[in-house]
């Protein structure tokens, strides 16, 4: 018989720092079904964050600091998100170090040429009305 060992990490899920539309009050907020929220959290000033229409988009140079939430998300969660992320085609996944652990965070693969830069590193200033 063949048995498998399974971390107390992979039983938990992962975390997952979200900055765009999987935030509370967002469009893409139900795809965290099941996920416990552990705080919100701002990175380092080590990105550039991107309009890209209906999400955000961040690459892994700038120095902004990145406004969002960590979740830590039920098992094969993650997988499901890769599915809307378009990983590892548009986004790429990078740890992060957070005060609740360390966490995934989506990088754009490419930077998005004439989109406009949202300085605040916080998408939901990007306008008065939302999250």
């Amino acid at each position: 018989m063949i048995t498998q060992r399974i971390s107390t990490e992979d039983a938990a899920g992962e975390r997952l720092f979200v900055y765009g539309s999987l935030r509370r009050g967002e469009a893409n907020h139900h795809w965290l079904a099941g996920a416990s929220l552990l705080g919100a959290w701002q990175s380092t000033p080590a990105y550039t964050m991107y309009d890209l229409g209906e999400y955000p988009g961040i690459t892994a140079h700038g120095q902004t600091a990145i406004q969002g939430e960590v979740y830590q998300l039920p098992p094969a969660a993650l997988a499901r998100i890769d599915m809307l992320e378009e990983y590892p085609v548009v986004y790429t996944r990078r740890q992060v170090t957070t005060p609740f652990g360390t966490a995934w965070i989506y990088v754009l693969v490419a930077t998005p040429a004439g989109r406009p830069v949202i300085h605040s590193g916080d998408w939901c200033q990007r306008n008065s009305t939302d999250c």
